[in-house]
């Protein structure tokens, strides 16, 4: 049902408007459930651990789905020697032709620093990777990470502050992630065919089981029930002249003046991977590429 924005969970720049959104901000039962490996679940009040070891790792999943908004949680990663491991965060669709958006963070080595790669499918097609360091060490703390969803762009972001913009292109003939609703899930999961150093240092299972932590879990997005067809996702989802959502904003289209400059700061010290730039993987840029301010 949608309610009045609560101004705890908005934007900052979204001060002082009115509008429309379905707000939630909640402990992990209210919202998400496991989706394999139970028992390497650990609930600590309102922390949530999961565990890797060389039995297992876990995941879990949203109870719902959405279509635009913003989804955060607060991710403490694997200390020490993490190299093999992935914790992944991410939004996707059902089926062949799902679109999703993801946060990979790829374990390492002790001292050396971790690496996040984002990536977006859009009708099933990915291959659009870009890995960066932090400016801070993902281990020793919480920090927000979040993904905001609209018409216009999906913007990943690390404690507000943008890392990467996915703009809608379909006026140059691309295609952009806006019918199907998504998912929201998280996973702990060994990986070390390719994750650290394109897979030459494995997993040290001497040091498992590796412990990733969860919490202050939001989502602030328009709730598609199944018994929503296809069809009628987007009309629910999309402001009209009875209703306004936050994510339909003409301030919402596009990254402010300050979050620019803090993407153009984040690319130059921290990108280290952009499937853009990369000749031998991509001979002939792609399309989007082309085009793309970011």
């Amino acid at each position: 049902m949608a309610i009045s924005f609560r101004m705890s969970v908005v934007l900052s720049f979204l001060v002082g408007l009115t509008v429309l959104g379905f707000a939630s901000s909640a402990q992990f039962h209210e919202l998400f459930e496991p989706g394999w490996a139970n028992d390497h679940f650990v609930y600590e009040g309102e922390l949530l651990k999961l565990k890797l070891d060389n039995y297992s790792g876990a995941g879990f999943s949203s109870k719902s789905k959405y279509l635009f908004g913003k989804v955060s949680m607060q991710i403490k990663l694997v200390e020490g020697d993490s190299a093999g491991t992935v914790t992944a965060y991410y939004m996707s669709s059902d089926g062949p032709y799902h679109n999703e958006f993801d946060f990979e963070f790829l374990g390492n080595t002790t001292g050396e620093p971790y690496l996040v790669q984002t990536n977006v499918y859009v009708n099933g097609v990915g291959n659009r990777e870009q890995r960066m360091s932090l400016w801070f060490d993902p281990t020793k703390d919480f920090h927000s990470y979040s993904i905001l969803w609209n018409q216009r762009q999906v913007v990943f972001l690390v404690d507000d502050t943008p890392i990467r913009v996915h703009t809608n292109m379909e006026h140059k003939g691309i295609p952009f992630p806006k019918d199907q609703a998504m998912g929201v899930y998280s996973s702990i999961w060994n990986a070390d065919d390719w994750a650290t150093q394109g897979g030459l240092v494995k997993t040290d299972w001497s040091h498992a089981p590796f412990v990733a932590s969860y919490k202050g879990f939001e989502i602030d997005a328009c709730e598609c029930p199944v018994s929503v067809s296809a069809n009628e996702i987007g009309k629910k989802c999309s402001s009209t002249g009875e209703k306004r959502f936050w994510w339909d904003e003409p301030m919402m289209s596009e990254l402010s003046l300050h979050q620019s400059h803090q993407l153009v700061w984040v690319r130059a010290n921290h990108l280290v991977y952009d499937y853009c730039a990369d000749t031998a993987r991509f001979p002939v840029m792609p399309v989007e590429c082309e085009h793309h301010r970011h």
